[in-house]
């Protein structure tokens, strides 16, 4: 990721970029398992037939297309921290996008879970940021400490000096 991002403002630096794991498009791998499998029922059924492996073969594709579907949404989506303000980009679609910025000095706390073994495994956890109008939570974010401590060191560096 670049150190500049559409939207930035002049005096604004980007401090650190990060997403969520990579499990998070565990759907589209599982599409491939199930395409693959799916269609390989033809070729059980008439084992005979040489054209059932161009049947299984498209059923691979298909998956393979699901699997790169979800990939793009994983990829295409991404959490910006940057002296001011923390950006959420989510992908929702081929053609749909949301951005929420969030500004540092309204971050009341944050702070950091890790759901148990596969949390602790996989090194994938939620970080909950609260304002005073409501939470934001990310949720399977990897290496969840680290981009807690850089949204925080993040926060103290924006606070206003009194």
């Amino acid at each position: 990721m670049a150190s500049t991002f559409e939207g930035q403002r002049k005096d604004e630096e980007v401090v650190y970029v990060f997403r969520r794991h990579i499990l998070t498009s565990i759907k589209g791998f599982l599409f491939l398992v199930f395409m693959t499998a799916v269609g390989f029922v033809p070729k059980l059924i008439w084992p005979d037939n040489q054209n059932m492996v161009f049947v299984w073969m498209a059923f691979v594709i298909v998956g393979l297309l699901g699997l790169g579907y979800s990939y793009l949404l994983w990829y295409f989506s991404f959490y910006i921290v940057t002296n001011q303000r923390l950006r959420q980009t989510r992908q929702k679609g081929l053609f749909k996008k949301t951005v929420v910025d969030l500004s540092l000095e309204n971050i009341q706390s944050a702070s950091f879970g890790v759901p148990g073994m596969f949390g602790s495994m996989f090194n994938y956890g939620t970080i909950l940021i609260q304002t005073g109008a409501g939470d934001l939570v990310l949720s399977m974010v990897s290496h969840p400490e680290t981009v807690y401590n850089e949204i925080e060191n993040a926060r103290h560096g924006a606070q206003p000096k009194e």
